[in-house]
């Protein structure tokens, strides 16, 4: 098996931040977020990344352009995170290995986790690995759906679950590790059978799971980890936890 690489979907432009700037470049302690989770990679033993990029490509390209190890993959249409991997499959073609799909937005990212979830992939070798946490309030997150036995059997977002399911503390934080063979071998099944007419990562775990594929979910990642940046008083709680880890 031959090294991980890493997906880092940073294609959107991130309208709730209130600025021009694509959104994995806003500043976070007057850094672009993006560089605390390529940070994280090649703390966690990654080499290889593969940036996926769209709108205002060329201000990502010239902020990372010097940053060893990554390639740029552009997505010409935002199409749902599923066609951001999609789109890199050209540049994955002789790859043999694993595959970390993460996001650009996620600067709590820590390079312990990433290298944990490595370590458990090559141990366990399922067809997919989901870093998942553990959260006192879930809400507006993806709840991961174990059956009695405490397998893996879907991931379920806020808006579609039940009243019970809404009491499950696990999510997921779109920090997957995938055998690439298997990653594209599912992603043509996906559908945009949603109202957002988008392609869904999620939707590859559960698909694996109908084909017999092994496919786990680990709640290592750390209760920080869970905060992402999706508008501007996200980015100032952020600030704030990272401000505290430095201290």
């Amino acid at each position: 098996m031959s090294e991980a690489v890493a997906i880092v979907m940073a294609a959107g432009k991130g309208s709730r931040m209130k600025s021009e700037l694509p959104k994995v470049l806003f500043p976070v302690l007057g850094r672009p977020m993006i560089e605390y989770v390529l940070d994280a990679l090649q703390a966690g033993g990654v080499q290889r990344v593969l940036v996926v990029v769209g709108y205002r490509e060329e201000l990502v390209r010239e902020t990372l352009k010097d940053r060893p190890g990554v390639q740029f993959v552009t997505q010409a249409e935002q199409l749902g995170t599923g066609h951001a991997v999609m789109v890199c499959q050209a540049a994955l073609q002789d790859h043999r290995g694993p595959v970390l799909v993460v996001a650009g937005d996620s600067p709590m990212l820590r390079g312990e986790s990433v290298q944990k979830l490595l370590q458990e992939f090559s141990t366990r070798q399922p067809a997919c690995l989901l870093g998942t946490a553990c959260k006192e309030n879930p809400f507006g997150l993806g709840r991961i759906v174990r059956d009695g036995q405490g397998k893996f059997q879907g991931i379920v977002e806020e808006r579609d679950a039940d009243e019970q399911q809404k009491l499950i503390r696990e999510v997921n934080l779109s920090v997957y590790v995938f055998d690439c063979l298997g990653l594209f071998a599912a992603l043509p099944q996906v559908e945009r059978k949603n109202a957002q007419g988008e392609y869904y990562l999620t939707d590859c775990p559960a698909l694996m799971l109908q084909s017999h594929q092994t496919v786990e979910a680990l709640p290592i990642l750390s209760a920080a980890e869970t905060l992402s940046i999706n508008n501007l008083d996200e980015l100032a709680i952020v600030e704030r936890a990272l401000n505290h880890e430095r201290n």
